[in-house]
């Protein structure tokens, strides 16, 4: 994830801006103020660089030092930084995310927001730069668990056997696949965290996509990347589908406090 975070950058990035960074990041999602020891031994930093490193964020007032217990905590600094972004739509904030996966893999990238109400709805969209493409109006619904991000709805829901089948056959396909291929699908996606629909949502349209989930695991929003049939090889495809799905992962972590799996 690291790797793949410093690419996106464009190049060599400040170890000692990474480290400072993951440390901040695990004391905001600790539990309970914790000491140096615990906070060094969680970010696999020394113990002298990680006291140096607290030290500083509590000069800036990012960390809150207790002198008491030797504990650090949050600190109110991080209300500074944030200011900016309370209150702001989450698609607006999303939507460098969109960019940055429409440049990298040149595919029209889309944002859907799960519905309590089981649909998902085309927030934004991003299309890539000197490529035929495909479009899609904004604000267009389709059922929560159709498609490519209705796999990993169900997947992330937790559905299987008759839930899954009653949702299943309540959807409609320009090509509807079996059951059984859907269900297969949606277990994959359970595994991988990403699914694909070749075609069978839309004829001649392929689909790689993932969705953001909040710390309680709900599916917030789907993140898609559509391309017309054959204009991406499989391992093209393949490999969308792993940013995607990271970029979800990481998208989780900030908006709703969950832990990135693989997140650094």
């Amino acid at each position: 994830m690291r790797m793949e975070r410093r690419q996106a950058a464009g190049g060599k990035t400040v170890g000692a801006v990474e480290n400072a960074l993951r440390i901040l990041r695990h004391v905001a999602r600790a539990d309970t103020p914790q000491g140096v020891a615990a906070v060094a031994r969680a970010t696999g930093t020394s113990p002298s660089t990680c006291f140096n490193i607290l030290r500083t964020l509590v000069g800036e007032g990012l960390v809150a030092f207790s002198p008491e217990a030797k504990t650090y905590r949050l600190g109110l600094g991080v209300l500074e930084l944030s200011a900016p972004l309370l209150g702001a739509d989450h698609v607006d904030l999303l939507r460098p995310e969109l960019e940055a996966l429409a440049a990298e893999h040149a595919t029209l990238i889309a944002l859907w927001t799960v519905t309590p109400n089981d649909r998902i709805v085309l927030a934004d969209r991003v299309v890539p730069v000197r490529r035929v493409h495909l479009d899609m109006a904004l604000g267009s619904r389709l059922p929560a668990h159709v498609g490519a991000v209705g796999r990993c709805v169900a997947a992330a829901q937790g559905l299987d056997g008759p839930a899954l089948r009653a949702r299943f056959d309540g959807l409609r396909w320009q090509t509807p696949p079996a059951f059984e291929n859907y269900a297969a699908d949606v277990a994959e996606a359970r595994r991988t965290g990403y699914a694909f629909d070749r075609g069978a949502l839309f004829t001649g349209v392929d689909i790689v996509a993932a969705v953001v989930r909040d710390h309680a695991g709900t599916p917030r929003f789907g993140i898609s990347g559509i391309a017309i049939a054959g204009q991406a090889e499989p391992a093209a495809l393949d490999a969308l589908g792993r940013a995607i799905r990271d970029r979800a992962e990481v998208i989780g972590a900030r908006l709703y406090a969950r832990i990135a799996s693989g997140a650094s």
